[in-house]
């Protein structure tokens, strides 16, 4: 006991305080894109080099899908138009919100029902489905139940029984051999309940959304209250959607 006691007051306090300083994530890491006005309308060069149809133009405006984006950084690379930031705020209550151009970056996480906030504000259950995904959003989900994240002192915890939760959180493309298995599981889930689509593949498609073996999004076949969007998104990007979804921040 007294090792263990020692081995701990060496450790000292391991939970990252939150939200946290941009200056701490990864160098690598790609948030929130900035888009600049396109000075050569006929150029396709980043439209060309997405593998997602992620981005496209419109009226001479350019435009980038949040929820379709991978987060790969090759549009930036080839285009001066297009810059990713270290904003980790990304998810949204409203899919269409997810659309951003140079002159529209505002992603309104916040959940519009009062009534859910209300119920789901101090205790939160969630059952994490994981619908053909590649297992790296799963993984992302899982690294908020460590020590260093530790998604329970917001009251926000993941069940094993879709019985005992207040909404499912769902990674994957929804396979066609899944959408049985969502659909029951959604139906287990008491009244009320929310559902989140977390990572491009769950919001609409990702890699995967041009294959004839997929429905391209949760959304696809159940009503979605909050998008969480990246490839995977960051444990920062999740924690933070969750916590403007229900007003704690």
């Amino acid at each position: 006991m007294y090792r263990l006691i020692k081995e701990r007051i060496y450790q000292k306090y391991r939970t990252v305080k939150f939200p946290i300083s941009k200056d701490v994530l990864p160098e690598y890491f790609l948030g929130l894109p900035a888009l600049k006005e396109c000075s050569d309308n006929n150029c396709r060069k980043c439209i060309d080099v997405c593998p997602v149809d992620a981005i496209f133009k419109k009226n001479g405006n350019l435009y980038l899908d949040l929820g379709k984006c991978i987060f790969c950084g090759e549009c930036a690379n080839i285009c001066e138009s297009i810059n990713f930031t270290k904003e980790y705020d990304l998810a949204s209550t409203d899919r269409e919100r997810l659309i951003i151009s140079s002159g529209n970056r505002n992603i309104s996480s916040h959940t519009r029902d009062s009534l859910l906030r209300k119920l789901f504000k101090k205790s939160l259950k969630l059952r994490q489905v994981s619908a053909g995904g590649c297992n790296a959003c799963e993984s992302d989900v899982n690294v908020l139940n460590t020590i260093s994240w530790d998604l329970g002192r917001y009251g926000i915890q993941f069940v094993a029984s879709p019985r005992h939760a207040d909404g499912l959180l769902v990674t994957g493309p929804v396979s066609k051999n899944m959408e049985i298995a969502v659909k029951k599981t959604y139906e287990a889930v008491p009244d009320p309940k929310i559902v989140i689509a977390c990572g491009a593949c769950a919001i609409d498609g990702g890699p995967f959304f041009d294959s004839d073996e997929v429905l391209k999004g949760v959304d696809k076949i159940l009503n979605v209250d909050l998008y969480i969007p990246g490839c995977p998104p960051h444990p920062a990007t999740i924690l933070l959607g969750l916590l403007q979804f229900l007003g704690k921040l």
